[in-house]
């Protein structure tokens, strides 16, 4: 099982204190941090300092750490045209020698939307734009050096674009496409990506949308092994049940609750519930740290409970 480390800034964090987590996530020999992208707050915490922007603190972490793979879960599509997120990812890649991965949704949290001026369209309009975006960042990624690339769809169109800069990573970075949807984003994530992740969900649940995307491989004529499977859960990890009790009061969630619909408890209890998802087929979780202050959390994690997965 690979482990990564997950967090969400936009509940309130600096460059600095990011960065901090990400060291820890490096030092504690984790192959990856991801963070979300988000432009609010969610619950009652106060959002201080404010929303940083993924792409412009991914570029920054791509220069600060040395290892780590670097990326978003998800970034929304309603946010960038898809050109200039092409432009920005290659760019990233480049400045962390190819440690880069894009998550790509839909988008779903209509307030930020709404805070920020951005405009958030129907479900529908906004799944269709997922899969142009899809398409053209692809499609500018893959196009040989020397060549062109054009696209006309019903939002976006581009006309003889040069499709530069070319990404490090060949033929591209790694695409996520995840969510729980029944049936656009299975076959979205068989047409497009390299990884398909499912956030917060039960074992039952997680069960049911792993037939759907096998499903929707095998109607696109993919192998369904090929797509590789993954889940985001709240972590919350201590070495006895006081540390725990602790750090689910500082996330404000309870410790019953966690152990069923995250991962909470002390090492080994983490460790069971992590292998009734890999035997699912599931072999990534993203641990999505909420306190982002507590890098001895990630410490424990590393020494406790990766260690023991190898």
């Amino acid at each position: 099982m690979d482990l990564r480390i997950f967090c969400e800034p936009q509940q309130g964090a600096s460059y600095e204190q990011i960065l901090a987590l990400a060291l820890a996530t490096e030092e504690g020999g984790f192959n990856a941090f991801f963070r979300s992208d988000h432009y609010l707050k969610m619950g009652a915490v106060s959002g201080l300092p404010g929303p940083t922007d993924a792409w412009i603190t991914l570029a920054a972490l791509a220069r600060d750490t040395t290892s780590v793979r670097l990326g978003t879960l998800l970034s929304s599509a309603t946010f960038r045209l898809p050109g200039p997120l092409a432009i920005s990812v290659a760019e990233v890649d480049a400045l962390s020698h190819g440690r880069v991965e894009l998550g790509l949704g839909a988008g779903w949290f209509e307030e930020e939307h709404l805070a920020y001026g951005v405009p958030f369209p129907s479900v529908a309009e906004r799944f269709d734009k997922l899969e142009e975006q899809l398409s053209i960042i692809t499609g500018l990624w893959e196009t040989p050096a020397d060549e062109t690339f054009s696209f006309t769809g019903a939002h976006y169109s581009l006309h003889q674009s040069p499709a530069l800069p070319k990404p490090v990573q060949k033929p591209r970075p790694p695409i996520i496409v995840g969510g729980h949807g029944a049936k656009r984003t299975p076959a979205l994530a068989a047409r497009f990506a390299d990884e398909y992740n499912i956030p917060f969900a039960s074992l039952e649940f997680c069960e049911t949308q792993i037939q759907r995307v096998d499903e929707a491989c095998r109607a696109a004529n993919r192998e369904p092994d090929s797509l590789l499977r993954s889940v985001a859960l709240v972590s919350c990890c201590g070495r006895d049940d006081n540390e725990v009790e602790r750090r689910a009061s500082a996330i404000g969630r309870d410790v019953d609750e966690l152990k069923v619909n995250g991962l909470g408890g002390r090492p080994s209890e983490v460790i069971d519930r992590i292998g009734a998802f890999a035997q699912l087929g599931i072999t990534r979780i993203y641990l999505q740290i909420l306190d982002i202050e507590d890098l001895d959390h990630v410490a424990l994690l590393a020494a406790d409970v990766k260690s023991a997965l190898r």
